[in-house]
């Protein structure tokens, strides 16, 4: 007579209160450990690349300033434009441009920004190319 003889061929206990796990869940407790499981992640985002932001000549910021101003004369009109614009990369330096398309709602002086109607904020300083529709 062997020590566990009295328990050898009782049915499976299944509780009442808990559902039984999955299959497909249970086989993830014999799944490999991955102590590194942001390594990849990270080598992903070293390697991803990000633009430099362009220094727009005296003449640019020039072009720019002229077109803004004959946008804000037709404010209340929401004129449609098409804005390139750098837009900072939160993670590392440098970023990336944007070409949006849409009206705008309104140019604050004071703050230096413009905000468009679907209430996109830009910083003029960031924009490199404004084109009136």
């Amino acid at each position: 007579m062997n020590k566990y003889d009295h328990i050898i061929n009782l049915p499976h206990y299944v509780s009442c209160k808990r559902p039984q796990m999955s299959l497909y869940n249970r086989s993830f407790q014999f799944a490999p450990f991955s102590a590194l499981t942001t390594y990849a992640e990270k080598i992903r985002e070293t390697a991803r690349l990000t633009d430099e932001k362009i220094e727009l000549s005296e003449e640019e910021k020039e072009i720019i300033n002229r077109e803004l101003l004959l946008i804000d004369k037709m404010i209340k009109t929401k004129p449609q434009v098409v804005i390139t614009y750098f837009i900072k990369d939160k993670k590392k330096s440098g970023g990336c441009y944007k070409k949006i398309t849409g009206n705008i709602k309104k140019i604050d002086k004071v703050y230096n920004y413009i905000i468009l109607t679907d209430y996109t904020k830009i910083f003029i300083d960031d924009i490199i190319s404004i084109i009136k529709c």
